[in-house]
C-alpha cells in the first residue's frame, strides 16, 4: 500500500509539474485580464455573479481558469437566461463528434435567452496546441472557457452531485432549475429536446 501511493505521490508531482510548464507557456501576456469575452457568454447584462468569474489568463481571446473556484461563478448566474455548458475535450471522440450539433443548438436559439458554453477539459500542454486552433477551426471560440483544474474529485459535486466525472456531460441550467446529462447526444434535435423544457 506504501508502495502504491509513494508512486502515486510521484506521478501526481509530475503531473504538477507539467501543468505549471504548460500554463507559464501558454499565457498571453499581451491580452488585458478582462476583454469582453466572458461578458459575451452571460449575454447582454452583466451580473454579479458573472462579474466574479475572472479567467487566470487568456489563451488568444479564449479565458482559462486554473482554478475551479473562478470559473464557478459563470455556474450559478441567476437572470434570464438558461445556459447549457457542456463538459468536453479535444481528446473525448463522444465530445468531438457533438460539437457540430451544439454549434447548431447555438444558432437555433441565437434570438434567445440561451446561451451555450463549452468547458473544455483540456490537459494544459493542449490548450495552445490543440484546442486554440480547433476552436478557431471549427469557429466556436467565443463559446468556450478552459478549466486546467485536474482535481475533479474537488469539484464535480459542485456542479452536480450526480455526475460521475465523465465527458460529455452538459449542465442545464437558468433560475428556477438545473438539470445535468452525461450522455453523448446524437443529434441537434435531441439536445433541442432537452433545451426546450427550461424555456
Amino acid at each position: 500500500m506504501m508502495k502504491e501511493v509513494s508512486i502515486y505521490s510521484q506521478f501526481y508531482n509530475l503531473l504538477f509539474a507539467v501543468f505549471l510548464i504548460s500554463v507559464i507557456g501558454c499565457q498571453n501576456k499581451k491580452t488585458p485580464k478582462n476583454d469582453g469575452v466572458v461578458s459575451k457568454l452571460n449575454g447582454s447584462t452583466i451580473t454579479e455573479e458573472s462579474k466574479k468569474a475572472n479567467p487566470s489568463f487568456y489563451a488568444e481571446g479564449i479565458p482559462v481558469y486554473e482554478k475551479f473556484k473562478d470559473m464557478e461563478p459563470l455556474l450559478n448566474v441567476k437572470n434570464d437566461t438558461t445556459y447549457v455548458v457542456n463538459f468536453w475535450a479535444t481528446w473525448c471522440k463522444p465530445c468531438i463528434k457533438e460539437i457540430p450539433y451544439f454549434k447548431e443548438l447555438d444558432s437555433t436559439y441565437k434570438d434567445q435567452k440561451v446561451k451555450l458554453v463549452l468547458v473544455s477539459l483540456d490537459f494544459p500542454k493542449d490548450v495552445k496546441t490543440k484546442l486554440v486552433s480547433f476552436a478557431k477551426e471549427q469557429q466556436i471560440e467565443s463559446n468556450v472557457v478552459v478549466l486546467l483544474d485536474g482535481k475533479y474529485n474537488d469539484w464535480i459535486d459542485k456542479v452536480s452531485p450526480h455526475w460521475s466525472g465523465a465527458i460529455p456531460a452538459t449542465y442545464v441550467f437558468n433560475r428556477k432549475r438545473k438539470e445535468l446529462f452525461q450522455r453523448t447526444f446524437e443529434s441537434t434535435e435531441e439536445l433541442i429536446d432537452i433545451v426546450e423544457p427550461f424555456l
